[in-house]
């Protein structure tokens, strides 16, 4: 992935930045001394060169990164640090944007948000006879402010020492990628309870920085245990914390339908009740909230299978009532109201994808029900074949409305010379899935259930980060066809109530290998562990209930307590 742009953009200022550091050299994984000036080669990456006198400036690269202090998650692509620290004052300090007549909206309201995350403690100016940072200046490329699949989110970030400037810069291509910048902006500060103030520990500090993958996402279910809309905002809100950049919500299931319906009110009358539901209104606000983080929201409508609440208001689409799901493959009504819900749903829901299931379907049913089994025989099709034509003919019905299917790997694994083209195969079950799905052309998505599934509890927080997308899939055309992937947090036992700390801190270590580059992850899960202490501590002191990493002397299972009386950072 090439940033060149974002990059060039930045070369005036951090010109300014390397020429005032004065910094010193980690003798750690044979990091090289560094020279003077930065300059882009063909590949968009920066590097420092000797500058006109061929003198030497002595500078922190980031080699072995645990070995110094930085405490940012994900860790970002590329980081320089100072020594000094630098201090801002909450009543002066802001938030501008320099090239652009008006702040877009999406900025405004984060810069809003970051200020109260900056300055969530009452912070007064440290007395230091050094000036305080008094601005952060962000300049984009664009002000477009529409959200969708790939869109830029690389960001370069400079705070100088307050010897140099009281102003720090954020350059980024997008609103997007200024959000990501900020929130690593926001991760460098930390309350000094001595001065009284917020400091940045140490500057000069430059961070480049994007993500690995495009797809970086997060499964609800909202019909195992219904969730408010309060308690997913809070889901989002955390997301953002780790530069996740996609809610899959997996809105309906066979236990209920908790969604509004308008071309066909009768739907959602197979919610648990009449309170436990969601209008069009309230999908609307939830998508906005997202995408004001910088967050996706992926619909889910899992057929045919996963579908008995379906039937609660329409009986028609279960094959008889004591045989409810599938959905009635012989009738046409059913198709009717999946192309009603799919046509509804891009009233609300933007994002390029929509995941339309198509996972543990027994086919029993149909061959047990005598219409179907006679609308089998009179095609001369198996029970199958009927699964492989309901799910095509779902797959057409939403690329008519302008979405790009993804579909569970049974639909892969059963029948992929009938899948559409563009489908994106879900690997959830059988691991090496996406490695058989992107050499037959498929593009993919991971979810291995043996280690990113959020329910499974026994899943500790090294398994999500050990575990690799690019496993198997050496390849560079067929690596281009792996999107990402998507920890699972599916509602059997989660609801509001823990619905947070079982997501989290897990999740985030999923997000980090998801974002940083393959060549610091793969070192292992041991590198980060005192990174990842300390985001679990920042995601609570941000109100967020991340769980213990660790119970005594091993990692903690999802949602466990404490072990016992501790600090959040020593337990």
């Amino acid at each position: 992935m090439e940033h060149r742009g974002v990059a060039a953009a930045a070369l005036i200022c951090i010109l300014g930045f390397f020429e005032a550091s004065k910094l010193r050299t980690v003798e750690g994984n044979g990091a090289p001394r560094a020279q003077l000036s930065s300059i882009l080669d063909v590949n968009g990456d920066w590097h420092v060169h000797a500058g006109d006198n061929g003198g030497f400036i002595e500078m922190e690269i980031i080699g072995e990164l645990e070995k110094v202090d930085v405490k940012i998650w994900p860790m970002p692509v590329e980081v320089v640090l100072g020594e000094k620290p630098l201090y801002l004052d909450g009543h002066t300090f802001k938030f501008e944007v320099a090239n652009l007549p008006s702040v877009p909206d999406t900025l405004a309201k984060a810069f809003v948000r970051y200020h109260a995350i900056i300055f969530s403690l009452h912070a007064q100016h440290s007395g230091s006879s050094s000036p305080a940072l008094t601005k952060l200046i962000v300049t984009l490329g664009s002000q477009n402010e529409e959200l969708q699949y790939g869109v830029d989110e690389s960001y370069m970030l400079d705070v100088r020492d307050s010897s140099d400037s009281n102003v720090a810069y954020l350059e980024a291509l997008t609103v997007y990628g200024a959000l990501r910048g900020l929130e690593t902006f926001s991760q460098l500060t930390s309350y000094n309870f001595t001065s009284k103030s917020v400091q940045i520990r140490r500057t000069p500090c430059f961070i480049k920085d994007f993500p690995r993958f495009p797809y970086r996402g997060l499964l609800i279910d909202t019909s195992r245990h219904y969730q408010p809309v309060t308690s997913i905002k809070r889901v989002l809100d955390s997301m953002a914390y780790s530069k996740l950049n996609v809610l899959h919500w997996h809105i309906v299931d066979e236990q209920s339908f908790p969604i509004e319906i308008p071309s066909y009110p009768l739907l959602w009358n197979g919610a648990y009740s009449y309170a436990e539901r969601y209008t069009m209104d309230d999908a609307r606000e939830i998508v906005e909230y997202a995408r004001l983080r910088g967050i996706n929201v992926m619909p889910e409508l899992d057929v045919p299978g996963h579908a008995a609440s379906w039937g609660v208001g329409y009986p028609e689409l279960w094959p008889t009532s004591k045989c409810i799901e599938p959905l009635d493959v012989s009738s046409n009504f059913t198709f009717d109201v999946i192309n009603g819900i799919i046509e509804d749903f891009r009233t609300v829901f933007p994002f390029k994808f929509a995941h339309l299931g198509g996972d543990e379907v027994d086919t029993g049913c149909w061959e047990r029900t005598s219409h179907i089994q006679n609308w089998l025989n009179v095609r001369n099709i198996t029970a199958k074949d009927a699964y492989a034509d309901f799910v095509v003919r779902a797959q057409d019905i939403a690329i008519k409305h302008g979405y790009v299917p993804v579909n569970w790997e049974e639909t892969f694994h059963t029948f992929s010379s009938r899948l559409k083209k563009e489908t994106v195969v879900h690997n959830w079950f059988q691991s090496g899935t996406c490695a058989q799905a992107v050499k037959k052309g498929f593009s993919c998505i991971l979810s291995d259930q043996s280690s990113w599934y959020l329910d499974h509890l026994d899943a500790t927080w090294d398994k999500f980060y050990e575990t690799e997308p690019f496993s198997n899939i050496e390849n560079k055309d067929e690596q281009d066809l792996m999107l990402g992937g998507e920890v699972c947090m599916w509602g059997e036992t989660a609801d509001e109530s823990n619905i947070l700390q079982t997501i989290w801190p897990r999740a985030a270590a999923a997000a980090e290998r998801l974002w940083s580059t393959l060549e610091y992850t793969k070192v292992g899960h041991t590198q980060a562990v005192s990174r990842f202490q300390h985001f679990r501590c920042l995601l609570n002191r941000r109100e967020i209930p991340a769980a213990p990493i660790f119970y005594g002397s091993r990692f903690a299972y999802g949602r466990s307590s404490p072990y016992g009386p501790g600090s959040c950072f020593k337990q």
